[in-house]
């Protein structure tokens, strides 16, 4: 086995007397950094090659502390008006993970850099972090890589905000196939504007 591998069944035993010492100094090192900055190299290197990540230039890796929990509705003094149905005020879902927010906070605030993908790294009862693989899209090394270079097309910016990194396609539910999937594609408001369309089809 080598070495990547033995890392992967490290991170695999969380509950391990290493793992906790390791997860309660980590947690406390990101509580005082600012909630997103810049990695000089990633905490996880086994699971940042696995989603794209390489130890060469054009590569940056930014470390994003998102707040867990439910969303809260804003509204003024808690007071809907409205049938009983909508007053709830806690315990709304958001629709995306904590990790698709965590990739667009890193992508608004570098909007030069094209968002890869991402990976979990700690959390404590307030916070996750997750580590955000970014690349450049105007460096040579990226640029000449026919490997990575298909997201410097014009096309690929802000993948994140659209739903079209790993953990996008997972809230748009694009990890189902076949039947399950039948009102989600190419998106599910393509398919709703696409079953709600009258066709009188005659020969014309």
């Amino acid at each position: 086995m080598g070495a990547y591998k033995y890392l992967e069944e490290l991170w695999r035993k969380k509950q391990s007397d290493v793992m906790r010492f390791l997860a309660r100094l980590r947690t406390w090192e990101y509580r005082q950094l600012p909630a997103m900055h810049r990695c000089s190299r990633p905490s996880r290197p086994d699971k940042a090659r696995k989603v794209g990540y390489k130890a060469k230039q054009g590569y940056v890796i930014y470390r994003a502390r998102i707040k867990r929990g439910d969303r809260k509705k804003r509204v003024a003094k808690g007071i809907v008006y409205g049938k009983p149905c909508h007053q709830g005020i806690k315990h709304w879902k958001a629709v995306r993970s904590l990790r698709c927010v965590a990739e667009e906070r890193v992508g608004r605030k570098c909007g030069g850099l094209r968002v890869l993908n991402s990976y979990w790294v700690a959390q404590d009862a307030v916070h996750k972090w997750y580590e955000i693989v970014c690349v450049d899209p105007y460096h040579k090394v990226i640029r000449d890589d026919p490997r990575i270079n298909w997201i410097c097309q014009p096309r690929m910016k802000h993948r994140e905000m659209r739903g079209r990194t790993a953990a996008g396609r997972k809230a748009r539910g694009l990890l189902n196939k076949g039947r399950r999937a039948s009102k989600l594609r190419p998106s599910y408001q393509a398919a709703y504007k696409k079953h709600q369309l009258m066709r009188l089809r005659r020969f014309r």
